[in-house]
């Protein structure tokens, strides 16, 4: 019996055998939600006893997942300055997906790379993380993707919090089968071939490469079976020069600064237009009828989302300000005004996972409370925005 053969008759069609110039890597496709992942990963290293172990994830996924006060160090103040808040949004809604699938089965999301690092451990074998930094990956699937498709995905996201489908480890198993996996994998790259390249074939590469310069002549991978054709293909490829590339988040292109800096010039054109056609006075009525028209529906933004008292007078104050600039937006004055007022509790963030799922959740939690602050005090600002500028085009030609 080759080689191949054994493992497929010990292991199952989950696990691999790659040969590549002369060493041995056993690539272990898994469902992270799967407790029968958890222990094929186990059984795979005991048996195999390699000299490393790779797992498909970075140092902040491997720490959440190994480190259950993580939560607790979380700094919601800079997220929001570094005006990443849509990235720790997209990331809750995932993991809280994940954790809603493993509640069905009794299983902690990551259990497969928990189990995998503790074998490693317990064995004294070398552990390395060979994925893409998850925040790196979302940003890109982000540049990635056109405005209605990231309202398509985020909506899409939402939808599963609350779908009512029963997984079962038979279900998740059909799943990790190759044919399903392709098929599911081809659709989304058709329907969305942006997000599949950064989600998939990026981190294809990347994993291949990583893996490749792990040390040992035999090698234990635990990836998710999504992963496991893409690597198997980039393995055989040289790839080193391209990290680089797709470990930076690509910037803005000069088209898109224009497209930002339009709006407020078209709006500060037509007070200038209006100054210059109907005098002083026009301009100031038109000016405070631009501070009404885009403060009132920001600040009945974020009353309708609960914020503090400072936060609603924040989105009135900001909203006539942030709307003349692509610079930065109302929610996130909004939202940073509503964490410094109302900080969330250790509490709330290690519940986040369970309040995303039900409604009442997002208004009680206020972690979830200050994503409701930037969507509806943004919603109002960019609702007066158009209001306002089909108030002063009126206006410049009566």
């Amino acid at each position: 019996m080759n080689d191949s053969a054994r493992i497929f008759d010990e292991y199952g069609g989950d696990v691999r055998l790659i040969e590549r110039q002369g060493r041995l890597i056993f690539l272990v496709g898994t469902v992270h939600v799967s407790q029968q992942s958890a222990e094929l990963a186990r059984r795979v290293i005991e048996g195999e006893h390699p000299d490393a172990v790779c797992l498909e994830l970075d140092d902040k996924r491997f720490q959440s997942l190994t480190d259950k006060e993580s939560w607790r160090n979380l700094d919601v103040r800079e997220i929001i300055r570094r005006q990443q808040l849509a990235t720790l949004f997209v990331n809750l809604l995932l993991a809280s997906y994940q954790k809603r699938i493993g509640a069905q089965l009794g299983v902690r999301p990551g259990a497969e790379f928990l189990a995998a690092a503790d074998t490693a451990s317990r064995l004294g074998i070398t552990i390395t993380l060979c994925d893409r930094e998850v925040r790196v990956t979302l940003r890109r699937a982000w540049k990635a993707t056109t405005f209605w498709q990231k309202n398509k995905l985020l909506a899409t996201l939402l939808t599963s919090l609350f779908d009512s489908e029963e997984f079962d480890e038979k279900k998740l198993s059909e799943l990790r089968q190759k044919d399903v996996l392709t098929s599911l994998i081809e659709e989304l790259g058709e329907a969305l071939p942006g997000l599949k390249q950064a989600l998939i074939d990026e981190r294809d590469i990347y994993l291949a490469e990583k893996i490749k310069a792990t040390s040992g002549e035999k090698l234990v991978a635990v990836l998710g079976a999504g992963h496991i054709e893409g690597v198997i293909r980039r393995l055989d490829e040289d790839n080193a020069d391209m990290l680089a590339a797709i470990t930076t988040v690509p910037k803005a292109s000069l088209a898109w600064k224009l497209a930002g800096w339009s709006i407020p010039a078209l709006i500060v054109a037509l007070l200038l237009a209006i100054g210059w056609r109907h005098g002083l006075e026009a301009v100031g009525e038109n000016a405070l009828y631009w501070i009404l028209v885009t403060g009132l529906p920001s600040a009945v933004g974020g009353f309708f989302a609960l914020g503090h008292p400072l936060t609603i007078l924040s989105a009135f104050l900001a909203a006539p300000i942030t709307t003349l600039s692509p610079l930065i937006g109302a929610g996130h004055v909004t939202a940073l005004v509503q964490a410094m007022r109302a900080p969330p509790l250790v509490r709330e963030i290690e519940g986040v996972g369970q309040d995303i799922l039900t409604v009442r959740g997002w208004w009680k939690n206020r972690l979830l409370r200050i994503f409701l602050v930037f969507f509806f005090t943004s919603l109002g600002a960019s609702v007066g925005v158009w209001l306002g500028g089909y108030r002063l085009f009126a206006n410049l030609f009566s």
